[in-house]
């Protein structure tokens, strides 16, 4: 079996996680809110072996700016320093597939982007796949659109507080239930799933 380190920093935890084949041999996830650059290397380091595996996949977003950074840029620097391959994954599939035991047929996700804004998206929990595309939503238009009575994600007390119903499950991704994803949600360019625009805007010329 191969062994696969997973590294998620995309939003306030941070976590890592090394498997061997599905088994998971170690992991950590701390809710650091910032920090991620200064947790995330000892955390990898006090891994079995400093964390050294045959391939890594990584939390591309969405999800905070510098933490998706923040851990990309340690993945695809590890990824060249041992010669072992990295791929991606998104914190919306990662929380979904987390939820599914406890779902029927759909997953609504909700994750806290910018600007008062969040990170949607419904899965089907039979394979855990997607069933639309990412959107960043004012809590009002995301109300209007998610009819699951349970969602899931740091987002999700603000989705239920805007429409007045259902229950939040306030989850953050762990790095240790990745293997709980299908193979066709963990096979991403280990490029920032950013979800909306950037904040700068260029000046006018």
């Amino acid at each position: 079996m191969s062994s696969c380190l997973v590294i998620d920093t995309a939003t306030a935890a941070c976590s890592v996680a090394l498997f061997d084949g599905a088994r998971l041999i170690a992991g950590r996830h701390d809710v650091v809110g910032r920090g991620h650059s200064e947790q995330l290397m000892p955390m990898i380091a006090g891994l079995p072996g400093g964390g050294r595996a045959d391939r890594i996949l990584v939390d591309c977003g969405p999800g905070s700016f510098t933490g998706v950074r923040v851990g990309i840029a340690a993945a695809r620097a590890l990824a060249f320093g041992w010669g072992v391959p990295v791929h991606g994954y998104s914190s919306m599939s990662l929380i979904a597939a987390m939820a599914a035991p406890m779902n029927g047929e759909t997953i609504a996700v909700a994750v806290i982007g910018g600007h008062g804004e969040i990170f949607v998206q419904r899965f089907s929990a039979d394979p855990v796949a997607p069933l639309n595309d990412l959107a960043s939503l004012t809590p009002a238009e995301a109300a209007s659109q998610i009819r699951e009575r349970r969602i899931h994600g740091s987002g999700a007390h603000m989705l239920t507080g805007a429409r007045m119903w259902g229950d939040a499950d306030d989850v953050l991704p762990n790095a240790a239930n990745a293997m709980m994803m299908p193979p066709s949600c963990a096979d991403l360019p280990p490029q920032p799933i950013y979800g909306r625009g950037a904040d700068a805007k260029p000046i006018a010329t």
